[in-house]
């Protein structure tokens, strides 16, 4: 396994900036936007936030609020009903239960409604700085076909990635990979040769000459 050589060749491909990929100001905005993100673009739910913040723009409007008109500015993010529900139930756990504050701990964090293990680690890597690893379809696609993991469950790869990268990487490979699958490793009709982690990936080295 060359993960150290994987590694350097991604610093240098794509030097970590800690930037995120959805828009957000306040630690829930991030949240919210990361629940509508499942099944969705970033690009998609950037739009969608930036009228959802403006019509629902605290915890007590989500709590308060209409079900059907949240509904109608989320609904192109898709399964717009049950992320609705997961936006107002949220919201309402976070004010009833947490003072209006975002925990930090991954128990507290995935017991809140439409959050499992990949929304938890953004919060805690984006908000908390807390090392995580975020398994979405892009690093785990990416880290099989790199041959870092034989499993096909995000849970177990993000407890794979825990045993092999270094802590410090844990994060920067996230956005990293995340990167490197939309420019280049994509799902289908991957650029091969343009890529350069070609020489540690297994798609790659079964490819014909």
């Amino acid at each position: 396994m060359n993960i150290k050589r994987i590694l350097e060749k991604l610093d240098e491909l794509y030097p970590y900036d800690g930037v995120c990929f959805l828009n957000y100001k306040t630690p829930w905005q991030l949240l919210f936007a990361t629940i509508l993100s499942a099944q969705c673009t970033d690009d998609r739910v950037n739009q969608v936030t930036a009228v959802l913040f403006k019509e629902f723009p605290t915890l007590e409007s989500y709590d308060k609020g209409e079900t059907a008109e949240l509904e109608r500015i989320i609904h192109s993010t898709g399964f717009f009903r049950a992320k609705a529900k997961h936006l107002q139930e949220s919201a309402r756990k976070l004010l009833h239960e947490h003072n209006g504050q975002l925990p930090s701990d991954i128990e507290s964090l995935t017991a809140l409604s439409g959050v499992g293990r990949k929304t938890a680690n953004v919060v805690r890597s984006h908000i908390f700085k807390i090392p995580s690893i975020v398994v979405d379809t892009h690093v785990m696609r990416i880290t099989q076909r790199l041959g870092l993991t034989i499993n096909k469950d995000p849970v177990k790869i993000e407890y794979d990635l825990m045993e092999i990268l270094p802590k410090s990487h844990w994060i920067p490979y996230n956005q990293q990979v995340i990167t490197h699958g939309r420019k280049i490793c994509t799902a289908r009709g991957p650029r091969c040769g343009e890529c350069e982690l070609g020489e540690y990936c297994n798609e790659y080295q079964k490819r014909p000459n």
